[in-house]
Protein backbone atom coordinates (compact mmCIF):
# COMPACT_ATOMS: atom_id res chain seq x y z
CA UNK A 1 0.00 0.00 0.00
CA UNK A 2 1.32 3.42 -1.25
CA UNK A 3 1.20 6.43 1.58
CA UNK A 4 1.15 9.78 1.72
CA UNK A 5 1.70 11.00 5.41
CA UNK A 6 0.35 15.14 5.01
CA UNK A 7 1.28 17.03 8.33
CA UNK A 8 -1.14 19.98 7.29
CA UNK A 9 -1.81 23.15 9.14
CA UNK A 10 -5.33 23.06 11.10
CA UNK A 11 -7.61 26.16 12.53
CA UNK A 12 -10.22 25.69 14.81
CA UNK A 13 -13.24 25.79 13.16
CA UNK A 14 -12.45 27.16 10.29
CA UNK A 15 -13.55 24.60 7.73
CA UNK A 16 -12.75 25.71 4.48
CA UNK A 17 -9.29 26.76 5.30
CA UNK A 18 -8.87 23.24 6.77
CA UNK A 19 -10.58 22.17 3.44
CA UNK A 20 -8.15 23.38 1.41
CA UNK A 21 -5.25 22.48 2.72
CA UNK A 22 -6.49 18.67 2.96
CA UNK A 23 -7.46 19.32 -0.91
CA UNK A 24 -3.97 20.68 -1.43
CA UNK A 25 -1.90 18.29 -0.07
CA UNK A 26 -3.64 14.73 -1.75
CA UNK A 27 -1.11 12.83 -3.78
CA UNK A 28 -3.83 10.86 -6.16
CA UNK A 29 -1.19 8.45 -6.61
CA UNK A 30 -1.37 6.91 -3.04
CA UNK A 31 -3.27 4.32 -1.86
CA UNK A 32 -3.70 5.99 1.15
CA UNK A 33 -3.22 9.59 2.30
CA UNK A 34 -2.83 10.82 6.43
CA UNK A 35 -3.84 13.95 7.82
CA UNK A 36 -4.08 15.06 11.09
CA UNK A 37 -7.26 15.14 13.40
CA UNK A 38 -9.45 18.28 11.80
CA UNK A 39 -12.82 17.81 14.34
CA UNK A 40 -13.73 20.59 16.66
CA UNK A 41 -12.80 18.84 19.69
CA UNK A 42 -9.30 18.34 18.44
CA UNK A 43 -8.33 21.48 17.21
CA UNK A 44 -9.26 22.47 21.09
CA UNK A 45 -12.81 24.06 20.22
CA UNK A 46 -13.74 23.77 23.49
CA UNK A 47 -17.17 25.07 24.36
CA UNK A 48 -17.61 25.51 20.26
CA UNK A 49 -18.86 21.80 19.94
CA UNK A 50 -21.96 22.97 21.63
CA UNK A 51 -22.69 25.42 19.12
CA UNK A 52 -24.98 23.21 17.10
CA UNK A 53 -24.58 25.41 13.64
CA UNK A 54 -20.49 25.12 14.16
CA UNK A 55 -21.42 20.88 14.61
CA UNK A 56 -23.43 21.21 11.39
CA UNK A 57 -20.79 22.99 9.54
CA UNK A 58 -18.06 20.07 10.62
CA UNK A 59 -20.18 17.40 9.08
CA UNK A 60 -20.83 19.31 6.11
CA UNK A 61 -16.83 19.55 6.10
CA UNK A 62 -16.56 16.11 5.80
CA UNK A 63 -19.49 15.59 3.24
CA UNK A 64 -17.90 18.22 0.83
CA UNK A 65 -14.37 16.14 0.99
CA UNK A 66 -16.76 12.77 0.20
CA UNK A 67 -18.14 14.85 -3.13
CA UNK A 68 -14.49 15.40 -4.72
CA UNK A 69 -14.87 11.41 -4.72
CA UNK A 70 -10.98 10.49 -4.94
CA UNK A 71 -9.90 7.23 -5.84
CA UNK A 72 -7.45 7.49 -3.05
CA UNK A 73 -8.72 6.71 0.67
CA UNK A 74 -8.10 10.05 2.63
CA UNK A 75 -7.59 9.18 6.40
CA UNK A 76 -8.54 12.63 8.93
CA UNK A 77 -7.92 11.86 11.90
CA UNK A 78 -9.85 8.48 13.17
CA UNK A 79 -12.62 9.88 10.01
CA UNK A 80 -12.11 7.69 6.72
CA UNK A 81 -12.85 9.30 3.50
CA UNK A 82 -13.29 6.10 0.83
CA UNK A 83 -15.34 5.87 -2.47
CA UNK A 84 -17.29 9.06 -1.74
CA UNK A 85 -18.12 8.20 1.37
CA UNK A 86 -17.79 9.24 4.98
CA UNK A 87 -16.46 6.41 7.37
CA UNK A 88 -16.36 6.26 11.30
CA UNK A 89 -15.41 2.91 12.68
CA UNK A 90 -16.33 1.89 16.29
CA UNK A 91 -13.46 -0.22 16.72
CA UNK A 92 -10.93 1.93 15.28
CA UNK A 93 -10.76 -0.94 12.87
CA UNK A 94 -10.64 0.08 8.62
CA UNK A 95 -10.10 -2.39 5.51
CA UNK A 96 -7.98 0.21 3.10
CA UNK A 97 -6.53 -1.66 -0.14
CA UNK A 98 -6.80 -5.16 1.56
CA UNK A 99 -4.77 -3.76 4.64
CA UNK A 100 -5.84 -3.67 8.23
CA UNK A 101 -5.78 -0.62 9.49
CA UNK A 102 -6.23 0.48 13.19
CA UNK A 103 -6.37 4.42 13.97
CA UNK A 104 -6.79 5.08 17.66
CA UNK A 105 -5.88 8.98 19.88
CA UNK A 106 -3.36 6.87 22.02
CA UNK A 107 -0.86 3.89 21.88
CA UNK A 108 -2.19 0.39 22.61
CA UNK A 109 0.39 -2.56 22.55
CA UNK A 110 0.04 -5.76 20.76
CA UNK A 111 -3.07 -4.61 18.27
CA UNK A 112 -3.00 -7.00 15.24
CA UNK A 113 -3.03 -5.13 11.95
CA UNK A 114 -0.99 -4.37 9.41
CA UNK A 115 -0.61 -0.39 9.69
CA UNK A 116 -1.53 1.30 13.22
CA UNK A 117 -2.21 4.87 12.97
CA UNK A 118 -1.97 7.21 15.58
CA UNK A 119 -3.52 10.12 15.51
CA UNK A 120 -3.17 12.52 17.91
CA UNK A 121 -2.80 16.74 17.94
CA UNK A 122 -0.14 16.68 20.47
CA UNK A 123 0.55 19.69 22.21
CA UNK A 124 4.14 20.60 22.00
CA UNK A 125 6.18 20.29 25.58
CA UNK A 126 10.11 20.94 25.35
CA UNK A 127 12.42 17.97 26.82
CA UNK A 128 9.14 15.34 26.09
CA UNK A 129 9.75 15.25 22.42
CA UNK A 130 12.00 12.17 22.27
CA UNK A 131 10.56 10.84 25.50
CA UNK A 132 7.33 10.11 23.54
CA UNK A 133 8.79 9.10 20.52
CA UNK A 134 10.96 6.43 22.54
CA UNK A 135 7.47 5.51 24.32
CA UNK A 136 6.19 4.22 20.95
CA UNK A 137 7.56 0.67 20.43
CA UNK A 138 5.83 -1.05 17.79
CA UNK A 139 6.03 -4.64 15.51
CA UNK A 140 4.24 -3.16 12.56
CA UNK A 141 4.18 -0.45 10.50
CA UNK A 142 3.51 2.67 12.16
CA UNK A 143 2.91 6.20 11.76
CA UNK A 144 1.60 9.15 14.04
CA UNK A 145 0.59 11.95 12.63
CA UNK A 146 0.18 15.41 14.54
CA UNK A 147 -1.19 18.82 13.23
CA UNK A 148 0.79 22.18 12.87
CA UNK A 149 -1.45 25.09 14.74
CA UNK A 150 -2.59 26.54 17.85
CA UNK A 151 -5.74 25.93 20.21
CA UNK A 152 -5.62 28.90 22.29
CA UNK A 153 -2.23 28.36 24.71
CA UNK A 154 -1.40 24.82 23.10
CA UNK A 155 0.85 24.75 20.22
CA UNK A 156 0.20 21.83 17.58
CA UNK A 157 3.97 21.91 16.33
CA UNK A 158 3.81 18.95 14.02
CA UNK A 159 6.71 16.48 14.35
CA UNK A 160 4.63 13.56 12.99
CA UNK A 161 7.06 10.81 12.19
CA UNK A 162 6.63 6.48 11.13
CA UNK A 163 8.36 3.61 12.13
CA UNK A 164 8.74 0.21 10.40
CA UNK A 165 7.90 -3.21 11.57
CA UNK A 166 11.49 -3.64 13.29
CA UNK A 167 10.51 -0.28 15.70
CA UNK A 168 13.00 1.47 12.95
CA UNK A 169 12.43 5.62 12.32
CA UNK A 170 11.88 5.65 8.54
CA UNK A 171 10.85 9.44 8.81
CA UNK A 172 10.40 12.18 11.16
CA UNK A 173 8.91 15.53 10.19
CA UNK A 174 10.11 19.03 10.84
CA UNK A 175 8.21 21.39 13.69
CA UNK A 176 6.57 23.90 12.65
CA UNK A 177 6.93 23.28 9.10
CA UNK A 178 3.85 21.73 6.85
CA UNK A 179 5.05 18.98 4.79
CA UNK A 180 4.03 15.94 3.15
CA UNK A 181 6.03 13.41 2.02
CA UNK A 182 5.31 9.48 0.33
CA UNK A 183 6.32 6.57 2.93
CA UNK A 184 9.01 4.26 2.24
CA UNK A 185 8.74 1.91 5.13
CA UNK A 186 11.84 0.20 3.44
CA UNK A 187 14.20 3.09 4.73
CA UNK A 188 15.79 3.49 8.53
CA UNK A 189 16.84 6.57 9.78
CA UNK A 190 18.28 8.50 12.93
CA UNK A 191 16.41 9.90 15.54
CA UNK A 192 18.05 13.52 15.60
CA UNK A 193 17.46 15.59 18.60
CA UNK A 194 17.42 19.25 17.74
CA UNK A 195 19.04 21.85 20.28
CA UNK A 196 16.15 22.94 22.88
CA UNK A 197 17.08 26.36 22.48
CA UNK A 198 15.90 26.06 18.69
CA UNK A 199 12.84 23.62 19.14
CA UNK A 200 11.88 26.71 21.58
CA UNK A 201 12.42 29.49 19.34
CA UNK A 202 10.65 27.72 16.67
CA UNK A 203 7.76 26.83 18.57
CA UNK A 204 7.06 30.66 20.39
CA UNK A 205 7.57 32.40 16.76
CA UNK A 206 5.25 29.85 14.83
CA UNK A 207 2.77 30.76 17.42
CA UNK A 208 2.68 34.20 17.49
CA UNK A 209 2.56 34.09 14.02
CA UNK A 210 -0.35 32.07 14.34
CA UNK A 211 -2.08 34.02 16.63
CA UNK A 212 -2.52 37.01 15.14
CA UNK A 213 -3.28 35.35 11.65
CA UNK A 214 -6.28 33.87 13.64
CA UNK A 215 -7.24 37.00 15.40
CA UNK A 216 -6.52 39.48 13.10
CA UNK A 217 -3.56 41.57 14.67
CA UNK A 218 -1.20 42.54 12.35
CA UNK A 219 0.88 44.39 14.66
CA UNK A 220 2.69 44.21 18.01
CA UNK A 221 3.93 46.61 20.89
CA UNK A 222 5.59 45.84 24.55
CA UNK A 223 7.38 47.63 27.01
CA UNK A 224 11.37 47.59 26.45
CA UNK A 225 12.70 48.38 29.93
CA UNK A 226 16.57 47.55 29.11
CA UNK A 227 15.90 43.83 30.28
CA UNK A 228 16.46 40.22 29.21
CA UNK A 229 12.56 39.46 29.11
CA UNK A 230 11.40 42.56 27.09
CA UNK A 231 14.71 41.81 25.00
CA UNK A 232 13.67 38.55 24.42
CA UNK A 233 10.41 39.26 23.77
CA UNK A 234 10.75 41.87 21.03
CA UNK A 235 13.36 39.68 19.16
CA UNK A 236 10.87 36.61 18.75
CA UNK A 237 8.38 39.29 18.12
CA UNK A 238 10.53 40.21 15.11
CA UNK A 239 11.37 37.08 13.83
CA UNK A 240 7.67 36.24 13.91
CA UNK A 241 6.27 39.47 12.25
CA UNK A 242 8.98 41.69 10.74
CA UNK A 243 10.46 44.35 12.26
CA UNK A 244 7.81 46.71 10.31
CA UNK A 245 4.55 45.43 12.58
CA UNK A 246 7.24 45.31 16.27
CA UNK A 247 6.89 49.04 18.50
CA UNK A 248 8.89 49.12 21.92
CA UNK A 249 8.03 51.67 24.10
CA UNK A 250 10.59 53.19 26.62
CA UNK A 251 9.47 54.49 29.96
CA UNK A 252 11.58 55.24 31.65
CA UNK A 253 11.32 56.89 35.53
CA UNK A 254 13.36 58.70 37.78
CA UNK A 255 14.55 55.22 39.65
CA UNK A 256 15.65 53.85 35.86
CA UNK A 257 19.31 53.79 35.06
CA UNK A 258 21.07 55.15 32.20
CA UNK A 259 21.62 51.80 30.51
CA UNK A 260 17.58 50.81 30.77
CA UNK A 261 17.68 53.38 27.80
CA UNK A 262 20.49 53.16 26.41
CA UNK A 263 20.39 49.43 26.12
CA UNK A 264 16.94 49.34 25.12
CA UNK A 265 17.55 51.64 21.72
CA UNK A 266 21.15 49.61 20.88
CA UNK A 267 18.69 46.53 20.97
CA UNK A 268 16.18 48.38 18.92
CA UNK A 269 19.03 49.35 16.32
CA UNK A 270 19.96 45.94 16.30
CA UNK A 271 16.21 44.56 15.34
CA UNK A 272 15.41 47.46 13.35
CA UNK A 273 12.38 48.46 15.13
CA UNK A 274 10.27 51.63 16.06
CA UNK A 275 10.88 53.12 19.60
CA UNK A 276 8.50 55.75 21.55
CA UNK A 277 9.89 57.11 24.98
CA UNK A 278 7.28 57.93 27.01
CA UNK A 279 8.35 59.21 30.89
CA UNK A 280 6.49 58.08 33.64
CA UNK A 281 7.86 60.48 36.01
CA UNK A 282 5.61 63.39 35.44
CA UNK A 283 2.72 61.07 35.63
CA UNK A 284 3.66 60.22 38.95
CA UNK A 285 4.90 63.29 40.13
CA UNK A 286 1.15 64.60 39.04
CA UNK A 287 -0.19 61.54 41.37
CA UNK A 288 2.01 61.92 43.90
CA UNK A 289 1.46 65.67 44.66
CA UNK A 290 0.65 66.20 47.65
CA UNK A 291 0.60 62.66 49.07
CA UNK A 292 3.42 61.20 51.82
CA UNK A 293 6.26 59.84 49.48
CA UNK A 294 7.47 56.74 51.62
CA UNK A 295 9.32 54.70 48.58
CA UNK A 296 6.44 51.51 48.95
CA UNK A 297 4.66 48.84 47.76
CA UNK A 298 2.21 51.07 46.79
CA UNK A 299 4.43 53.53 44.79
CA UNK A 300 6.04 50.68 43.46
CA UNK A 301 2.84 49.55 41.95
CA UNK A 302 2.02 53.28 40.75
CA UNK A 303 4.45 53.33 38.60
CA UNK A 304 4.04 49.42 37.06
CA UNK A 305 0.36 51.04 36.26
CA UNK A 306 1.30 53.93 34.79
CA UNK A 307 3.69 52.01 32.07
CA UNK A 308 0.41 49.61 31.51
CA UNK A 309 -1.81 52.71 31.12
CA UNK A 310 0.34 53.38 28.13
CA UNK A 311 0.91 50.63 26.56
CA UNK A 312 -2.75 49.93 26.78
CA UNK A 313 -3.09 53.33 25.16
CA UNK A 314 -0.59 52.77 22.34
CA UNK A 315 -2.00 49.19 21.63
CA UNK A 316 -5.59 50.65 21.33
CA UNK A 317 -4.44 53.71 18.95
CA UNK A 318 -2.18 51.81 16.96
CA UNK A 319 -4.77 48.58 16.98
CA UNK A 320 -1.37 46.31 18.09
CA UNK A 321 -1.25 43.19 20.42
CA UNK A 322 0.44 44.40 23.49
CA UNK A 323 2.89 41.65 24.86
CA UNK A 324 3.74 41.30 28.18
CA UNK A 325 6.91 40.16 29.35
CA UNK A 326 6.57 38.28 32.58
CA UNK A 327 8.86 34.97 32.87
CA UNK A 328 7.39 31.48 34.89
CA UNK A 329 10.09 31.97 37.56
CA UNK A 330 8.54 35.87 38.08
CA UNK A 331 4.73 34.05 37.97
CA UNK A 332 5.48 31.82 40.50
CA UNK A 333 6.56 34.33 42.82
CA UNK A 334 3.81 36.49 42.12
CA UNK A 335 6.58 39.22 40.98
CA UNK A 336 4.50 41.71 38.88
CA UNK A 337 1.85 44.08 39.29
CA UNK A 338 -2.08 43.39 38.47
CA UNK A 339 -2.91 46.09 35.73
CA UNK A 340 1.06 47.01 35.15
CA UNK A 341 3.01 45.16 33.63
CA UNK A 342 1.27 41.80 34.09
CA UNK A 343 -1.21 44.04 31.32
CA UNK A 344 -1.14 42.60 27.89
CA UNK A 345 -2.83 40.59 25.50
CA UNK A 346 -0.43 38.05 24.74
CA UNK A 347 2.78 36.63 26.49
CA UNK A 348 5.77 34.55 24.66
CA UNK A 349 7.90 33.75 27.30
CA UNK A 350 5.40 33.04 30.20
CA UNK A 351 5.87 29.32 30.31
CA UNK A 352 10.32 29.92 30.15
CA UNK A 353 11.70 29.78 33.71
CA UNK A 354 14.35 32.90 34.11
CA UNK A 355 17.05 30.77 33.35
CA UNK A 356 15.59 29.60 30.20
CA UNK A 357 15.10 33.06 29.12
CA UNK A 358 19.30 33.61 29.29
CA UNK A 359 19.49 30.22 27.72
CA UNK A 360 17.02 31.20 24.74
CA UNK A 361 19.06 34.35 24.78
CA UNK A 362 22.15 33.72 24.62
CA UNK A 363 21.09 30.81 21.82
CA UNK A 364 19.95 33.65 19.85
CA UNK A 365 23.40 35.49 20.72
CA UNK A 366 24.95 32.50 19.33
CA UNK A 367 26.53 34.00 15.53
CA UNK A 368 26.08 37.65 16.67
CA UNK A 369 25.36 40.09 18.98
CA UNK A 370 21.78 40.68 18.67
CA UNK A 371 20.66 40.88 22.43
CA UNK A 372 23.31 43.84 23.81
CA UNK A 373 25.54 41.47 25.61
CA UNK A 374 24.93 44.33 28.51
CA UNK A 375 21.63 43.45 28.77
CA UNK A 376 22.58 39.33 29.44
CA UNK A 377 25.03 40.25 31.74
CA UNK A 378 23.37 42.78 33.93
CA UNK A 379 21.90 41.89 37.03
CA UNK A 380 18.06 41.66 37.07
CA UNK A 381 15.93 44.56 38.49
CA UNK A 382 12.49 46.59 37.85
CA UNK A 383 14.11 49.51 38.79
CA UNK A 384 11.08 51.08 41.20
CA UNK A 385 13.17 52.02 43.75
CA UNK A 386 17.00 53.24 44.04
CA UNK A 387 19.73 50.30 43.71
CA UNK A 388 16.79 47.44 43.80
CA UNK A 389 17.68 44.06 42.08
CA UNK A 390 15.89 40.73 41.77
CA UNK A 391 17.42 38.60 44.05
CA UNK A 392 16.59 41.25 47.20
CA UNK A 393 13.24 39.55 47.61
CA UNK A 394 13.81 36.57 45.56
CA UNK A 395 16.58 33.37 45.58
CA UNK A 396 18.76 33.43 43.23
CA UNK A 397 17.56 32.47 40.28
CA UNK A 398 19.48 29.13 39.52
CA UNK A 399 17.98 27.96 42.52
CA UNK A 400 14.10 29.30 42.60
CA UNK A 401 13.88 27.75 38.88
CA UNK A 402 15.05 24.40 40.18
CA UNK A 403 12.67 24.01 42.83
CA UNK A 404 10.38 25.34 40.83
CA UNK A 405 10.95 22.99 38.24
CA UNK A 406 10.86 19.85 40.96
CA UNK A 407 7.77 21.21 42.34
CA UNK A 408 5.80 22.36 39.75
CA UNK A 409 7.10 20.47 36.62
CA UNK A 410 8.21 16.93 37.91
CA UNK A 411 6.23 16.51 41.08
CA UNK A 412 8.92 16.04 43.38
CA UNK A 413 7.99 15.45 46.90
CA UNK A 414 9.20 17.97 49.39
CA UNK A 415 11.16 15.76 51.23
CA UNK A 416 13.41 15.77 48.49
CA UNK A 417 13.79 19.13 47.60
CA UNK A 418 15.01 19.60 50.88
CA UNK A 419 17.86 17.28 50.08
CA UNK A 420 19.34 19.46 47.93
CA UNK A 421 18.19 23.01 49.17
CA UNK A 422 17.21 24.84 52.60
CA UNK A 423 14.07 24.02 53.68
CA UNK A 424 13.07 27.78 54.53
CA UNK A 425 14.13 28.74 51.26
CA UNK A 426 11.89 25.78 49.58
CA UNK A 427 9.13 26.17 52.19
CA UNK A 428 8.73 29.78 51.17
CA UNK A 429 9.06 29.20 47.34
CA UNK A 430 6.38 27.04 47.68
CA UNK A 431 4.10 28.88 50.18
CA UNK A 432 4.23 31.88 47.07
CA UNK A 433 3.59 29.64 44.43
CA UNK A 434 0.04 28.95 46.64
CA UNK A 435 -0.44 32.63 47.46
CA UNK A 436 0.11 34.02 44.11
CA UNK A 437 -2.39 32.21 42.29
CA UNK A 438 -4.53 34.85 42.09
CA UNK A 439 -2.19 37.19 39.95
CA UNK A 440 -2.09 34.31 37.76
CA UNK A 441 -5.29 33.55 37.25
CA UNK A 442 -5.61 36.55 35.90
CA UNK A 443 -2.70 36.93 33.36
CA UNK A 444 -3.17 37.08 29.48
CA UNK A 445 -2.94 33.91 27.69
CA UNK A 446 0.51 33.07 26.36
CA UNK A 447 2.02 30.16 24.89
CA UNK A 448 2.14 26.89 26.60
CA UNK A 449 6.26 25.02 26.36
CA UNK A 450 5.66 22.99 29.38
CA UNK A 451 3.66 19.75 30.67
CA UNK A 452 2.95 21.76 33.73
CA UNK A 453 2.03 25.42 32.67
CA UNK A 454 0.86 27.95 35.63
CA UNK A 455 -2.21 28.38 33.09
CA UNK A 456 -2.68 24.65 31.78
CA UNK A 457 -1.51 21.80 33.22
CA UNK A 458 -1.04 23.30 37.00
CA UNK A 459 -5.24 23.79 38.64
CA UNK A 460 -3.66 25.31 42.38
CA UNK A 461 -6.96 26.82 44.42
CA UNK A 462 -6.90 30.50 45.03
CA UNK A 463 -8.32 29.95 48.27
CA UNK A 464 -6.82 27.15 50.83
CA UNK A 465 -5.64 27.36 54.52
CA UNK A 466 -2.78 24.12 53.48
CA UNK A 467 0.44 27.07 51.98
Amino acid sequence: MKINLAQVKFKTADFNFNFNRIVDNINDECDLNIFPQADLVDLGAKDLVLDENCVNSQVDFYNKLAEKNYKTSILVGDVLIKDGVVLVSEDGYFDISGKRVFVSDSFIEDVDCDLYVLSKNRYYAMNSERDFYESIDVKTEFVYVNALGIADENVFAGGSFAKNKLNQLVIKMPLCEEKSQVLNFSDNKEYCDELKEAEVFKVITFALKEYCENTGFKKVILGLSGGIDSALTAVLAVEALGADNVLGVLMPSMYSSEGSVKDSLKLAKNLGIKTIKEPITPLFNAFMDGRERVQDLAEENLQARLRGLILMFYSNRENSLLLSTGNKSEAAMGFGTLYGDLAGGYNLICDLTKTNVYKLSNYINRDSEIIPQVIIDKAPSAELHPGQKDQDRLPEYEVLDDIIEMYVEKNVPLDEIYQKYDKNIVDETVRKIYRMQFKRHQCCLGVRLTEKAFFNGVNLPIVQKFY
